[in-house]
């Protein structure tokens, strides 16, 4: 703890803490239930080398795109951006990095949000409230925060931008989406074109 890391908003940031979020399934045979399942974005979903290699989070966790934090599972295109089976594991671990206040950092060259709340979830909780004492306040988003909920905000999301050609309804983070799903179609033609 302490190593500094370069944030989008407030500069070079001391790590407070790094919380640890771990997964088991029941039943190995089983299947991941949805919200489980890593967020799976490819190399350049968000723009040219963005990121630079492929990244995997949590669902919940937000995105910095055009100004407002997106989560990952409200981006899912099912092309560059995907849900991850994760079938070949048993066990999945997840890691957020809590600042001194809630930031922007880089994850494979992705702008992704810090740790907004601690809660009793992580795996090393009990670490946290040893060396910070319990959570008083609640911590305001460095950016606006977008999280539709996923699979119902994605449909909402849709019928949205189907009206749009005659009464737009769109809200940012219906721009957004079409934007990268714009540029998942350019990647997949892209690769079908060297192959």
């Amino acid at each position: 703890m302490g190593d500094l890391l370069p944030t989008v908003f407030g500069g070079a940031c001391p790590i407070q803490w790094i919380g640890r979020y771990r997964y088991r399934k029941s039943d190995p045979v089983k299947p991941w239930v949805r919200n489980v399942m890593p967020i799976r974005i490819a190399r350049s979903a968000l723009g040219t080398n963005v990121p630079h290699a492929t990244l995997y989070i949590s669902e919940a966790h937000a995105l910095l795109i055009d100004g407002v934090l997106v989560a990952a599972g409200d981006l899912v295109n099912d092309m560059t951006i995907t849900r991850y089976d994760a079938r070949e594991f048993d066990e999945l671990e997840f890691f957020h990095i809590k600042l001194e206040r809630h930031d922007v950092i880089y994850a494979e060259g992705a702008p992704t949000e810090t740790l907004l709340e601690v809660d009793e979830s992580a795996l090393n909780f009990a670490e946290y409230l040893r060396q910070h004492g319990p959570v008083t306040t609640e911590e305001t988003p460095c950016a606006p925060l977008f999280r539709d909920r996923y699979r119902r905000g994605e449909i909402k999301s849709c019928l949205r931008n189907a009206i749009s050609p005659w009464i737009d309804r769109r809200q940012q983070v219906d721009i957004i989406r079409d934007k990268l799903d714009a540029r998942g179609i350019a990647l997949l033609r892209e690769a079908e074109l060297i192959s």
